[in-house]
């Protein structure tokens, strides 16, 4: 199926790959999860307009350490990452705002710009459109091929006839399970030339007080970010969760090394999802688990990068050890 055209103009064309798939996905994940012994919503339903709006509130935090740590580590190593990469695609999976392209972006140099492409690839056509309209004020020289897409689903949909450095970072990889990562990468293997580069962030493991204020802030955004995803149910399938009647949890899984955020029902609650022609009976205490997010040490990264055929070019990382970004290349 060919993508929409959303958008096409000097210098930027917007894609669209999100069709009847993507409806065809929520009803899928949302029935099997909820109708599971243990509830569940995939995390990648946080992502709506606001929901976005909600995660760039997190990333300024005082309890919030990835962003900032990886951004430290992003400015001492983007002129490194770009001194080779001169021209071709900057291709970001889950892009967002606009703060760690624009390092890259600076590190290349203004000469340089008009030998690059950004390919941003994200769920929200707003947040995609609004973030690389932005990108071409301040460059430009610069060329945008905004892609309205699920990475996990449309990786096909990113063009693969240029040299490609491919960005997937805040350690988003966190979010799938062992599984889920090594197929994941072996995707992303599976449309790299032997001169593209992946450059991948990963949290590292840390003390539990630390990762568990990380997602639980004292301001409540993670929590109404966490409840966003009840809203986005309630849009795209005539639901009628009320969020209020659900209390935002996090803690930190030591035996499997993750945090884990979950909505816990404050009371005895009825759900009716209409497109799912389904009546839900939630007991007070019983959990909707929404997001896990898997910290990493050195030996664990390394041994997943192996199994998906890639090998490390370069580790960056702070001097506490908290975060790392990764340069991955075809084996």
């Amino acid at each position: 199926m060919y993508p929409d055209v959303i958008k096409k103009e000097h210098r930027i064309e917007i894609r669209s790959h999100i069709d009847s798939s993507f409806r065809s996905e929520i009803i899928k994940d949302v029935s099997t999860g909820l109708n599971a012994s243990r509830k569940s919503i995939p995390s990648k339903y946080f992502y709506d307009e606001r929901g976005s709006q909600l995660f760039e509130e997190i990333c300024t935090l005082p309890e919030y350490y990835p962003t900032r740590t990886e951004m430290s580590i992003l400015k001492l190593s983007a002129p490194i990452i770009m001194k080779s990469f001169d021209r071709g695609d900057i291709v970001e999976l889950g892009s967002g705002a606009n703060g760690k392209i624009r390092m890259l972006l600076d590190a290349a140099g203004h000469s340089k710009l008009s030998g690059l492409r950004y390919i941003p690839v994200d769920v929200s056509e707003t947040a995609l459109t609004e973030a690389s309209e932005e990108l071409l004020k301040i460059y430009p020289k610069l060329e945008v091929l905004g892609i309205v897409a699920d990475f996990t689903l449309h990786m096909d949909a990113v063009p693969s006839e240029h040299k490609k450095l491919i960005l997937f970072l805040g350690s988003t990889i966190g979010n799938f399970d062992e599984k889920k990562r090594e197929d994941f990468l072996k995707l992303v293997a599976g449309t790299m030339n032997n001169n593209d580069i992946f450059l991948v962030g990963f949290d590292m493991l840390k003390p539990k007080a630390t990762l568990e204020a990380a997602y639980d802030d004292m301001r409540g955004v993670t929590s109404e970010f966490n409840k966003n995803i009840l809203r986005v149910i309630n849009r795209e399938l005539g639901a009628d969760f009320k969020p209020s009647h659900f209390d935002h949890v996090a803690f930190f899984n030591s035996d499997r090394e993750r945090i884990e955020m979950h909505l816990r029902a404050n009371r005895d609650t009825t759900v009716h999802i209409d497109d799912l022609d389904l009546e839900l009976d939630i007991d007070k205490d019983e959990t909707i688990h929404t997001e896990n997010s898997c910290k990493f040490s050195r030996e664990g990264v390394k041994d997943l990068v192996e199994k998906s055929g890639m090998k490390i070019q370069n580790w960056y990382s702070d001097e506490m050890g908290w975060f790392s970004l990764t340069e991955l290349i075809l084996a």
